[in-house]
Order: structure tokens, then sequence, then C-alpha cells
């Protein structure tokens, strides 16, 4: 088995593991142990999303930059030098900033009292954040891509984990919590640090001016700027729920974004495995094997999405009363991020197409499109329907953002994803929605969303393999029925 297969399975697994601890924390145990005070639990995603900006600005792309010229370099410490000097340059012209302008910053950008006293934190995160990306560059640039997965999937999940049940239970209080919280990342920087360097991978040599410094700051700003856009549309819904409202409705936001962002999680495998053969296509230049992956990538997505949100949108309400009372009113916005999601999903790898094409600038431009209506639309949005407005943001964005790209790769290269298959299979997921959606079930909460799950998978399974909808799902279900039945 070579070694992106291994590395592909070892990261898929501590991937779903990880997931399932996030799920744990975000879904249970956040919202029962924050139910009194929710702009705890606000705040913490507040510092995350600040710093999440702050260090794509302070790295300057240089997590990218690495992994696109480290293999082309015969004197690496150079580049390696110069990975590790940008961030932290970065980080400190962004606290002198923040120094000298600490109170026109609060006031520009309404910073609540309680994230004023914390805003310390986020130049720590923005530390750990920036310089854990260049680490995992460098580790994936030596073929080891396993070992940054099981220190943030595996390891900060479970190190959260453990802190919220120990804060839940009071042994800790909330301060003592949060400095455990960003110790939590910090440890798994040191850890990856220490084994980059067991493995004698970091090596420093000052003689910069060997390096192609065109090249390498031009593709850097590149980049930076599609890498900012994408971070930013991705925060930008939680820092303006956090500036427009208060940061309780930033708890109840993470909450009901997590349930509705869950259904492209099982899609995303479909894209791991698609954009390694669409890079192959176009050194091929074989556009009618990119349009067959483009088109396939599509159905098997809008599938696999597809079945989750009927799956999440037919239990939403048994779901939601299991929650504490004060985190039940984001049901809508689980419904718009689910089918923005879904809208996603449906228009298969265009990114991909366009980043490996010539046209790979336009990937930039779309990208600061979507910020700029996402930014618009927030702003109009959010006064009006507060977190529900955050989500029908993000939907109407995301659906303008797509449209784009498909009509750009029409245009540009005349192919589409879209097939007959498309429909159908909307019309076989309404059909298995309206059908559960009318039975009539107990007053059990667990029994009603085991018995609505297995029958719409019932309905569902059986008319996607009837009608052929997806070539590589029937083929699977063929193997798992070969092999075990």
């Amino acid at each position: 088995m070579g070694v992106i297969k291994k590395q592909s399975i070892s990261n898929s697994i501590i991937f779903y593991i990880g997931m399932f601890i996030g799920a744990v924390n975000t879904v249970l145990i956040y919202p029962n142990v924050f139910n009194e005070q929710p702009e705890h639990w606000g705040l913490i995603q507040l510092i995350i999303a600040y710093a999440m900006v702050l260090s794509t600005f302070s790295s300057f792309g240089f997590p990218k930059i690495i992994i696109k010229f480290f293999p082309t370099l015969k004197e690496k410490g150079n580049l390696i030098f110069m990975s590790f000097l940008f961030p932290l340059i970065g980080i400190l012209f962004f606290f002198l900033i923040y120094y000298f302008f600490k109170e026109q910053i609060f006031d520009l950008l309404n910073i609540a009292p309680i994230l004023r006293d914390n805003f310390i934190y986020i130049f720590f995160l923005v530390f750990c954040i920036s310089f854990y990306d260049i680490l995992t560059s460098i580790s994936r640039s030596f073929l080891d891509a396993v070992t940054p997965v099981i220190f943030n999937e595996f390891f900060l999940k479970t190190f959260t984990l453990i802190i919220l049940i120990v804060h839940g239970f009071k042994i800790i209080d909330f301060n003592q919590f949060l400095l455990l919280y960003i110790f939590g990342y910090l440890s798994k920087l040191l850890f990856l640090l220490y084994f980059q360097i067991s493995k004698n991978r970091i090596s420093f040599s000052y003689k910069i001016s060997q390096l192609d410094f065109k090249n390498i700051l031009t593709f850097g700003l590149y980049v930076f700027a599609g890498g900012l856009s994408i971070i930013l549309v991705t925060r930008l819904d939680m820092i303006m729920i956090g500036y427009l409202i208060d940061l309780e409705n930033v708890a109840f936001y993470t909450l009901a974004f997590f349930i509705g962002n869950a259904i492209a999680v099982p899609g995303r495998s479909v894209i791991t495995i698609s954009v390694p053969l669409i890079a192959q296509a176009w050194q091929k230049n074989n556009l009618d094997e990119i349009g067959v992956i483009y088109s396939k990538s599509a159905i098997n997505q809008l599938i696999i999405s597809g079945f989750f949100f009927i799956l999440i949108w037919l239990n939403i309400d048994d779901v939601f009363s299991l929650l504490p009372s004060k985190f039940t009113h984001g049901k809508w916005v689980v419904f718009y991020i689910g089918l923005a999601q879904l809208v996603n999903m449906a228009c298969g790898v265009n990114g991909a197409i366009i980043v490996n094409s010539d046209y790979y600038k336009f990937d930039l431009y779309t990208n600061l499109f979507l910020l700029i209506v996402t930014i618009i639309t927030n702003i109009i949005l959010i006064p009006i329907y507060g977190i529900d407005g955050a989500a029908m943001a993000t939907a109407i964005s995301l659906l303008l953002f797509n449209f784009i790209r498909v009509i750009l790769i029409y245009i540009k290269m005349k192919i589409h994803p879209f097939s007959n298959k498309t429909l159908y299979t909307i019309l076989i997921l309404l059909v298995s929605y309206f059908i559960c959606d009318f039975i009539t079930l107990s007053s059990n909460v667990y029994l009603n969303i085991i018995i609505r799950s297995l029958i719409s998978l019932i309905i569902f399974l059986p008319l996607c393999l009837k009608f052929n909808l997806s070539e590589d799902i029937s083929k699977l279900f063929n193997q798992i029925v070969k092999r075990f039945i």
C-alpha cells in the first residue's frame, strides 16, 4: 500500500474520531456546561474567530509557500527560517497596534467588556495557530500528514472534553478553564515542534538572499489573499453577531451552525479523492476526464449530503428537545446553513477545477466576491432577523458564489456538473422527507430519531440504487453485499 493511500486512510480514521469527539463537545457538553452563562461559550468562539483571522494575516501564506517550494530547494533551511520569521514579525506588528491603539480598536469593533478583559488571549492563540500551521506544512513536506492531524483532531479535542467536564463539575472556574483552553493550543504546538525536531526536519539557514523572493512573495500574496477571504467568510458571521448583538447569541449560533454544517462532512471525502485526480487531468490537458470527475463529484456529494440534510431536518425538533432550553431557538439557523452546504456540495469540485486551470486567478476573484457579499448580507440581515439572519446571509452568499463559479467554468471550459440524475436525486430526497415527516411516532425522543432515520434510509437507498443515481455508490453497495452477504 502506497504512502498516500496509507496516510489517507489514517487521516480519515483520526479525522472521524476527532469529529465525533467534537460533536460530543459542541452538541452535548458545551450547552450544558455553559447553560447558566452562555456568553462564556460565545467569548471562546469570538477569541478563536479573531485569532484565526489574525493568524492568516501574520503567516502571509507561508504554510502553502512551504508545500509548493520545499521540494525544489536544495537548502531548505533558508525557507524554514523565513517561514518562522514572517509570522513573528506579523504577530509583533499586530501586538504593537493593539498596545498603542487598544481603546480605539475596542470602540471601533464594539468589543464587549468580557472580551476586552480577555483580548490578550487572542495573541497567544495567534502565535500557536500560526506556528502550528507552519510546522504542519513542514511535516506534510516530509510526507507525514498524519502526525499534525493526531495532535489537532484527537489530542486537542480530547483535552477540551476533559477540561469542559472538570469545569462543568465546578472544580475550576471559568478563568482557569480559559487558561487551560489556551494551554491546549500551546501544548499541541510544542508536541508537534518536539516531534519535528526529533525527526531532524527543522534546520535554519540565514542566507535567505539565495531564495527567489519574487516568486515566493508573489505566490504568497496570491494564496494569502484567497485564504484570508475564506477565513473571513467562515468566521465573519460569528464576529458580526458579537458586534451587532451579543456574546450569548454567538453561543446559540455556534451550536446551530455546527449541526447544520455537519451535512458537508461526509461529502468532503469525495473532494479529497477528486482534487488530485483533477490536478493530474489538467497536467494531461484532458478536459473530458475533468468533466467526468466534475459530474461524478457533484452527484455523489449531493446524494450523501442530501441524505444527511433530510436526516437532520426530520429529527431537528427531537434533537433540540435534548438541549437546555436556552439553546433551542437555532432551528432555522440549522436549515439555512444546511441548505447552503447542500448547494455547495451539489456544485462539485468547482474550486479545484479553477485553481488547477489557467484561470486560477478567478479563484481569488470569486473568493473576494464571496467576502463582499457575505459582509453586505450580514450587515443587512442580522439586525432584522438576528442569528437567523446570519445563517440566511451565509446561504445567499454561497448560492451566488457557486452560481458564478459554475457559470465561469461553463463559459471557459464548456463543462458543468449537472444532469438528469441531479433532478432525480432532488425529487427522491423530497419524497423520502415528506413520507417520513407524515409518520407519527412515540413520545420517546431517542426512539423517534432511530425510527425516522431507519425509515428514511429504507426509502432513499433502494430508490437511489434503482435509478442508479451514482455509479460509485451502486458499485460500493454491491461490493459490500458480496463481501458480507
